[in-house]
């Protein structure tokens, strides 16, 4: 099964399936088209929005010199995948997100995203992560993929 438009953000079981997704993995390129894909911790807004925050964890470089960032302030268009793997393949499912990313300017909506990403990874809560530190990145879904046997709808009564 395979869905396109943002529709299937108000499905419940992608909803659920995003929300409680531990990592996802975000694909950038540059102007030339060279690709970069990382994992990332991210929270999803149950809406059509995705944020991720440049954390304290290492880095072998400074935080707007991460190959990611200068990407995104060449080319703001991404792609994130968040995906379920299992042995027993009947259970395995992804769901792939389209949009664009942006740094988070405004200081209350950077807020809410980091408590919620709080929330969600206790890690975060022992980081000094601030809003002049530690750029916070929005993706606003625009087109969106997903596929797997939990997402098919239940079969009808009586079949």
């Amino acid at each position: 099964m395979i869905e396109s438009s943002l529709k299937s953000l108000t499905d419940d079981r992608v909803r659920e399936f995003l929300k409680l997704a531990r990592v996802a993995h975000l694909a950038t390129a540059d102007t030339d088209g060279v690709p970069h894909n990382v994992p990332l911790c991210f929270w999803y807004d149950d809406a059509a929005h995705f944020y991720f925050i440049i954390d304290e964890k290492p880095k072998r470089m400074t935080v707007r010199g991460l190959k990611r960032m200068r990407n995104l302030a060449e080319n703001p268009q991404v792609a994130l995948i968040v995906d379920h793997y299992e042995e027993e393949w009947s259970y395995l499912a992804y769901v792939l997100v389209h949009g664009d990313a942006h740094i988070v300017e405004d200081a209350n909506e950077y807020m809410l995203a980091l408590r919620n990403l709080r929330d969600k990874y206790p890690q975060y809560r022992t980081m000094a992560l601030g809003f002049d530190r530690n750029p916070m990145v929005r993706i606003g879904a625009q087109r969106l993929h997903f596929w797997g046997e939990r997402f098919k709808p239940p079969p009808a009564e009586g079949s």
